[in-house]
């Protein structure tokens, strides 16, 4: 019976080019793939299907969000915990892998390919806090790193894997070209804590609410923002305006109980979406109310003459 490897798979082109490596020496190869609030395994799923290789698919969102928070080995460029983020996938595919009786875990990271968190002092500090050491194969930088315990044991050849090095791709295209691969997707990372612009939503989020939920982290991807303090009770309330009419629908269909819509009632312009509103006082509405309506009135590409003329639609969910 072939031996098996459980990889770590994202589904972009390192991680394909890994599986294919693996392949060539008769392993048979699954996939495990992570999702939570600011990533998902959608190019995971189309990925592994293509490759006609088993996906094991498995949600991280509430230990991700407990890195973000308070990361241990600090963020990139933006919001983005990555060393502390990949120690926790590690951990968590390994618990799958002594639990399915594979041979070989693996990943397709590339040495130096992201200097934060791909660097080699970054690759061997996760193999030790993971209690790892010579037990992640990288199959595309496998002979630029040191020697794995499935290398030592005949498992895997190491004279079949690759040395890769650096941010350059010329040598992922060339075996994508040798493997016959013709459709791949782009470089790009897919995790929003990556994007400064969300980050700073995110961080304002963090900041202000105590216990955020999947619908805050999800509606902060659309939409313009604004947080209203209340000086007597210490609190803010969130207002998020749609920028276009599909994110007005979206910000519509993710309305939960507690929160209140406000639109004009000609349905033209900015729908306005106020979170939680449970805990605040009618006075402190009625604020929110008439910002949320002002807001509107200037996002408004079309509008009455003027401000008093306009008619509103205001529904408690």
């Amino acid at each position: 019976m072939n031996k098996k490897a459980l990889m770590l798979f994202s589904g972009g082109l390192d991680s394909i080019l890994a599986v294919k490596l693996l392949q060539q020496q008769e392993l048979v190869v699954w996939g495990i793939a992570f999702s939570s609030y600011f990533f998902n395994t959608n190019q995971a799923e189309k990925s592994a299907k293509n490759l006609g290789i088993e996906l094991i698919k498995k949600d991280i969102s509430r230990k991700q969000l407990a890195s973000v928070k308070q990361p241990r080995f600090g963020y990139g460029k933006a919001l983005n915990p990555c060393i502390d983020c990949h120690l926790l996938m590690i951990k968590e595919a390994f618990k799958v892998f002594q639990a399915g009786a594979f041979d070989v875990f693996a990943t397709g990271e590339v040495l130096g390919r992201r200097s934060f968190s791909q660097n080699r002092f970054a690759l061997k500090q996760i193999e030790k806090m993971a209690e790892l050491e010579n037990k992640i194969l990288r199959p595309l930088s496998a002979r630029a790193l040191a020697e794995t315990e499935y290398e030592k044991k005949g498992i895997v050849n190491r004279s079949k894997l690759e040395e890769i090095k650096g941010r350059s791709r010329r040598r992922q295209i060339a075996l994508a070209k040798k493997f016959g691969i013709k459709q791949f997707p782009s470089p790009a990372g897919g995790c929003l804590l990556t994007e400064k612009g969300f980050s700073q939503k995110l961080k304002r989020l963090l900041e202000k609410e105590k216990s955020p939920n999947k619908t805050d982290f999800v509606t902060l991807r659309v939409g313009r923002h604004l947080w209203i303090k209340d000086e007597k009770e210490r609190c803010y309330g969130h207002l998020i305006l749609g920028r276009n009419q599909k994110e007005n629908q979206f910000l519509e269909e993710k309305a939960e109980k507690g929160d209140i819509l406000i639109k004009r009632k000609d349905a033209l312009g900015p729908t306005a979406l106020l979170r939680k509103t449970g805990q605040f006082e009618e006075a402190f509405l009625k604020k929110i109310n008439r910002i949320a309506q002002k807001k509107i009135w200037q996002f408004s590409k079309k509008r009455p003459v003027s401000f008093e003329a306009m008619k509103w639609e205001t529904l408690r969910c």
